[in-house]
């Protein structure tokens, strides 16, 4: 626990229906990490070999200190670049020293790292680039957050993290992907517990603004408590859970149907809602998701862990190891929300995308 108040003192099978059902919008319509009007463009060019848009991009959410959407749009450029990378080398070779395009390739590079079977050793031979990129960002926390991700994929023990998180809240202090980071390091399936993670949780949820998506962050807790059965435990009871699904109710309901901004959160919010039972608000939320699936957490499977993610995204966001036996998120998607849309006797007990343990596959996943 002297970690967790650390931290907290620095601040199945698918079928398809025919008709949209429920309200729901029609299955033709949902789209998979759908990237926004900003990013849109920036991923075509790129499919073209132009890095300019995703430079300009990524200057724009440096100087407006847009940390949110640069964290997203950070993860899905160095996602595309994980197979499309011939845009980030004509960066690269144009601006060498450019602080986005070295940010952009140490998330590539992580991610990479992360997927190799040697994931711990590749991960420390990366920390002199990871923590370069970092120490040049005097205002910047997304480099900071990766830095997270990057140390917990390293083993690194708890008083490295804790001076990398007094530095990522410095920067900002409220920033999701950071406290995404945190929540996963003091998991029982990393370095904590469930009670230490639901504890941080819930304190950063408690402190956050009223729109700021850290006041979901329980429901994360939540994810990665029900991912390791059985539930009973006498620190995270049931009741703990239901109350972070009501935080993030509470905060889904706050945005429009259909935003794209919320959209992660809303899909995670439905799944745990499902895996609680909760048909008729599982319902409703994904009338709130609208067409915006997320990989994250449709794509987690077995052995997989949290995947894709912010924008993934997860987000999005780098996939688990080669052991991972993965789901295909959209058509996970499509099943649950088929699922829900139908009469109670379709309900048995949910158990996921993927059922069994949440293994320590991905560092993204938010």
């Amino acid at each position: 626990m002297c970690l967790l108040r650390a931290l907290m003192g620095v601040v199945r099978s698918a079928r398809y229906t025919p008709r949209p059902a429920a309200g729901f919008v029609p299955d033709d319509d949902v789209l998979l990490d759908a990237p926004d009007e900003r990013l849109a463009p920036a991923l075509v060019a790129a499919a073209l070999a132009d890095p300019e848009p995703a430079a300009k991009l990524l200057a724009t959410t440096r100087d407006a200190g847009e940390w949110e959407d640069r964290d997203r749009y950070v993860t899905r450029l160095a996602t595309f670049a994980y197979s499309r990378g011939e845009w980030l080398t004509h960066w690269l070779s144009a601006a060498p020293r450019d602080p986005d395009a070295l940010l952009v390739t140490a998330q590539l590079a992580v991610r990479r790292a992360w997927d190799s079977p040697a994931r711990a050793e590749r991960l420390r031979e990366l920390g002199p680039l990871v923590h370069a990129v970092a120490e040049n960002a005097p205002h910047d926390p997304v480099p900071w957050r990766l830095a997270l991700d990057h140390a917990r994929g390293a083993h690194a023990g708890h008083g490295v993290f804790e001076s990398l998180w007094e530095q990522a809240v410095r920067r900002s202090p409220h920033h999701y992907g950071s406290h995404v980071a945190a929540v996963k390091y003091l998991s029982a399936q990393w370095y904590g517990s469930h009670r230490a993670a639901f504890d941080f949780a819930e304190q950063a949820a408690d402190d956050a603004a009223p729109h700021s998506l850290v006041r979901a962050l329980p429901v994360r807790a939540a994810y990665d408590r029900l991912r390791v059965p059985p539930l009973r435990d006498p620190a995270v009871p049931e009741a703990r859970v239901d109350r972070a699904a009501d935080r993030a109710l509470a905060l889904s309901a706050a945005f429009p149907a259909g935003d794209p901004w919320p959209a992660e959160v809303r899909n995670l919010l439905a799944y745990v809602l499902m895996e609680r039972a909760r048909w008729e608000e599982a319902r409703e939320e994904f009338r709130r998701i609208g067409a915006h699936a997320t990989s994250f957490p449709w794509g987690a499977g077995r052995g997989a862990g949290p995947g894709a993610g912010p924008g993934a995204t997860g987000g999005s966001a780098p996939g688990a190891g080669p052991e991972a036996v993965r789901e295909d998120p959209l058509r996970s998607f499509l099943a649950a929300r088929d699922r829900v849309g139908g009469g109670a006797a379709r309900r048995g007990p949910f158990r996921g995308t993927g059922g069994g343990r949440a293994g320590r596959g991905a560092p993204g996943g938010h």
